[in-house]
């Protein structure tokens, strides 16, 4: 099975295989416990499962209705206008059709990020703009260096994900107000909320009414992950009419299915329990992340979302660590080591009850710390990420992200590091007595290490006494040479003994590599705050290198999505309660 488990996921490109796919590789039917999928794992509760469950022969048998009913009824929940809203099925589509509308050359985003952010534009050719959150600052986003990163590259639609997927990145609502303002001259600006209603730092942290009265602004929304259904394919966009109505007039008449419709029909009468399950996911995500604290070398980074990013020791591979997990524990994980800006030393684990985090600590304890060789984070092992498409494109430190990507596309070598000057070779010392102190004495550093023992010879101390020689033995003429051989060569005199000959000094290590572009920690150093902009910050002239592209061509000779991952094959085809709470109540801290 785990060949067959390895393989699913080898051929999933930048998502998990599905849970169906799993199902069917576990041989017993059995299903894993799932901390990849990111769903709210206490809604819908089990009496709405059996409500659908009833209604399951009229929802396979009959059309759905028109979205626009769809969309009204959710509307008027949420307390939202429908000429502001559209509806597709998953947030995917709405993405597929803004790229396809709205994006006509460029699109930035920060990276790691939702994979369809960087190969949707890919895919129709538009130059993708990858700006690298820093590990060393926590992965992140500075809307100053990201502002002044567009500006240098030229990007003329930007994405911001809040909460970010898959580091739970959380900013402010008025941080991104101001980014709005600031960047209001770009073509288009999309704030993706999907993860949003987990969070629990603001009061109202959505932007959904700030988006409506700007013209350049899409905040995106998926409840799917907010009720715990990805099958029902479900999101929504929120924007000013104009913007909302042209993507609405692209989407088909019956873009949503039945489950979808009859799942927003339904919560009228289950706003209480959704309101509760939400406060439950943000109790859950602290106490998982305190007992994944607990083991040794992991690192728990601070998430919104209803999922946590963590790094493993140091020797740990997030494919052995996934996989082992899975075949021995049947415990999913998301590794994401095919997520541009990440590697295979991140996992994603998504929030879950305390018997299901239990059983995740204790799988990752036998496989991080086992006895002896079945340890997937050996005390002696070095680092090796086993991720092509990271390890090449953005590199380990996710710094020289930007450079390396435009280099790989144009079939370039990507900037190598340049060695440091090497140290002159010290001359090498006579075979005297006393050498090391001597060496040290003059301030010449460490002395060269003692050369292998070698019989017979003694180095350094006392010079070696020396026996005289004895006495020649008497040389008897060579005997008359065999007619067909020629005479032996005369033996050789033994001559008075020669002191050793010095050893050459060990030659010098070379001097270490100094890293090109940017490093872990350094950021972007330097940039003077634009004035009436607070906290924007200007790019150095030599950060970012400028990329000149001709309208609709792809970034430096076009990076496919297929290129991304280290593939050159194409891509498989694709696989009586409360009432609902206003849009306000919704986000309260719960």
């Amino acid at each position: 099975m785990a060949d067959n488990v390895t393989s699913l996921f080898r051929g999933s490109a930048a998502h998990s295989p599905s849970m169906a796919a799993l199902t069917r590789e576990g041989g017993d039917g059995a299903k894993p416990v799932d901390f990849c999928i990111p769903c709210n794992p206490y809604f819908p509760t089990p009496a709405m499962f059996e409500e659908l469950a009833g209604r399951l022969r009229d929802i396979l048998t009959y059309y759905p209705s028109g979205a626009d009913t769809i969309t009204a009824e959710l509307c008027e929940l949420l307390q939202l206008p429908p000429a502001c809203v559209a509806m597709g099925n998953g947030s995917t589509e709405l993405i597929t059709w803004i790229d396809h509308l709205l994006v006509s050359e460029s699109l930035a985003v920060p990276v790691p990020t939702f994979g369809r952010w960087t190969d949707q534009p890919m895919e129709t050719g538009k130059r993708v703009d990858m700006f690298p959150l820093q590990e060393s600052g926590g992965f992140a986003l500075d809307l100053g260096q990201y502002s002044a990163f567009l500006r240098k590259r030229g990007s003329r639609v930007a994405v911001i994900c809040n909460p970010n997927n898959p580091d739970g990145g959380f900013l402010p609502r008025q941080a991104l107000v101001d980014f709005m303002d600031t960047m209001a001259d770009l073509d288009l600006i999309v704030i993706d909320e999907s993860f949003l209603e987990f969070a629990d730092v603001e009061g109202d942290p959505s932007t959904v009414q700030d988006a409506i009265l700007r013209p350049n602004v899409i905040v995106l929304r998926s409840l799917g992950k907010n009720f715990g259904l990805h099958g029902i394919r479900f999101g929504y966009l929120v924007a000013n009419p104009a913007l909302a109505g042209r993507i609405r007039s692209m989407l088909p008449k019956w873009n949503l299915n039945s489950f979808a419709e009859h799942v927003v029909f339904m919560l009228r009468k289950h706003g209480a329990e959704y309101e509760a399950s939400l406060r439950q996911v943000r109790q859950d995500r602290v106490d998982m992340g305190r007992q994944l604290e607990r083991l040794p070398g992991l690192t728990v980074y601070p998430s919104q979302g209803n999922f946590l990013f963590v790094r493993l020791p140091l020797g740990a591979e997030g494919t052995v660590v996934r996989d082992r997990l899975l075949t021995g524990h049947r415990v999913l994980v998301r590794e994401c080591g095919n997520k541009i800006g990440s590697s295979s030393r991140f996992l994603r684990l998504v929030v879950r009850p305390e018997v299901d985090v239990r059983r995740l600590v204790t799988g990752m304890e036998q496989v991080l710390y086992g006895t002896g060789t079945d340890a997937a984070a050996p005390r002696s092992a070095g680092y090796s990420s086993g991720t092509a498409a990271v390890d090449r494109l953005v590199s380990e430190t996710n710094g020289a992200g930007t450079r390396g990507l435009a280099a790989q596309a144009s079939a370039m070598p990507a900037p190598a590091p340049a060695p440091a000057p090497a140290p002159a070779p010290a001359p090498a010392a006579a075979a005297v007595p006393g050498l090391g102190a001597m060496v040290a004495a003059a301030g010449l550093g460490t002395p060269p290490a003692p050369a292998p023992a070698v019989p017979g010879v003694v180095y350094g101390g006392a010079p070696p006494s020396v026996s005289p020689p004895p006495a020649p033995a008497a040389v008897s003429p060579p005997p008359a040479p065999a007619a067909v051989s020629p005479p032996p060569a005369p033996a050789a005199v033994p001559g008075p003994p020669q002191a050793p000959a010095p050893l050459p000094g060990p030659a010098p290590v070379g001097a270490p590599l100094v890293a090109q572009g940017w490093g872990p920690g350094t950021g972007l150093p330097g940039m003077p705050a634009q004035p009436g902009v607070p906290g924007l910050q200007s790019l150095p002239g030599n950060a970012v290198p400028p990329v000149e592209t001709r309208r609709g061509m792809p970034a430096a000779g076009g990076l496919t999505a297929a290129q991304v991952r280290g593939r050159t094959q194409p891509d498989p085809p694709p696989d009586a309660a409360a009432a609902w709470p206003v849009a306000g109540a919704m986000y309260q801290a719960g």
